[in-house]
This record gives C-alpha cells, structure tokens and sequence, in this order.
C-alpha cells in the first residue's frame, strides 16, 4: 500500500468536512463564489475541470486565498488533466473514477487525491493504491442506505460523499458515515452566482459550515 503520512489538506477534510463544488461558471461567478465561501468560513473549495477556465479560476483562487483555504480540482479524469491541474496549483485532485495513474501521480507530487468510487471493490483498490480518502459517488442516486451498509465492512476508510447535499439532510450523511460531504449546487444556486451576490453566498456557506460543526459536536 503506497499509503503517505496525514497530511495538512486530509488533518482539513476530517476536521471541517465539506468540500464546495463549483462547475460550469464564469470567471466573475468565481470571484463571487470564492468571497462569499472564504467570507463564510469554508476550507477547501473545489473547481471541476470541466468548467470553461478552470485552470485560471484555480490560479486566481490559489493566489487571492493561500493560506486562508485548500484550492483542489475535480473531474479530473486521467493523468494529463492531473498534471494541468497540478500545474496550475491545485493542492488536492478529486475524481469520479479511479485512475491509477492520477492515483500514482498525486503521490508522486505529494498532492491528496480522492478518487470516486461506488462499488467496494473499486473503494478499496483506490484506498490500496494511495488514495488517502475516497468519494462515495453518486452518493444522490445511492442513498443513505447505501452508505451506512458500505461503511460497515471499509470503516477503516475515510469516505467523502458526493452528491444530493442539502442543509437539511447534512447531518444524516455524517450519522451514515461520512467523514466529509461534497457540495455544488445547494451550496452555490446559479441565481445567487449571476447576481454577484456574495453576501448570499456567504450566509449559506456559513449555515452549511455550522451544519457540519454542529454534526460534529453531537456526536
């Protein structure tokens, strides 16, 4: 197992356990999106690879919000877009497959990289090759049943669900198992995006951050 030390980026999915999703916006939705996540306390912010300019809005994220939050990329489907994205200076790389050479080459640049995964066989060969956690994906179609089943047998693997995140529903994916939750668009609703909102934007990323503290302390 190529398993490497806990890292800073990993210590920040356990403790705050969100990651914010944005796919398919502009540059200015960026900019409106970064304020009002940073402003409401989020840690780790994701742009998908599969948004027109995603590899600038991670610069521009990496350079205005070092040190206050972890940039990563998503939808990052094989080794060539892990470079890219490595490149432009993403600090973790999330997937929705398992790719052993993205796999291979985040250790290789000590980059966190948490594949997607659904079956258990495909969670525990990402876990076995390095991952250092792995997205339960599509966590929406799967359910929570799904995962409180899965999560018996593989308790020893961190797992971050994707998918049908909502404010009222956060706590039941903790109770499931969860070590973490992915969230897009019930975090970031386009309205508020194209609208230039970031006060909006804010007072729901802190409502999702307290959720997921609040989960936290319950337990």
């Amino acid at each position: 197992m190529k398993r490497m030390h806990t890292s800073q980026v990993l210590q920040e999915l356990l403790s705050a356990r969100m990651v914010a999703i944005v796919r398919g916006i502009t540059r200015d939705q960026a900019r409106t999106a970064g304020e009002g996540l940073i402003a409401g306390g989020v840690r780790l912010m994701e742009v998908t690879l599969n948004t027109d300019g995603a590899l600038h809005m991670i610069e521009g994220w990496r350079s205005a919000y070092d040190g206050r939050a972890y940039v990563g990329a998503g939808t990052v489907l094989n080794l060539a877009m892990a470079k890219e994205a490595v490149q432009a200076g993403a600090q973790f790389l999330i997937s929705p497959n398992v790719d052993q050479a993205v796999i291979s080459f985040a250790l290789e640049q000590g980059i966190d990289v948490w594949p997607g995964a659904m079956t258990p066989t495909e969670i525990v060969a990402a876990y076995e090759a390095g991952a250092s956690a792995v997205k339960l994906f599509p966590m929406g179609s799967l359910g929570i049943g799904y995962l409180k089943e899965i999560r018996a047998p593989l308790n020893h693997i961190p797992l971050m669900a994707t998918g049908g995140v909502t404010i009222g529903n956060i706590a039941d994916y903790f109770e499931a198992g969860a070590c973490a939750v992915g969230i897009g668009s019930s975090l970031l609703p386009k309205a508020e995006l194209e609208s230039g909102n970031v006060e909006a934007v804010r007072e729901r990323a802190a409502a999702f951050v307290q959720a997921a503290a609040r989960t936290e302390t319950d337990k």
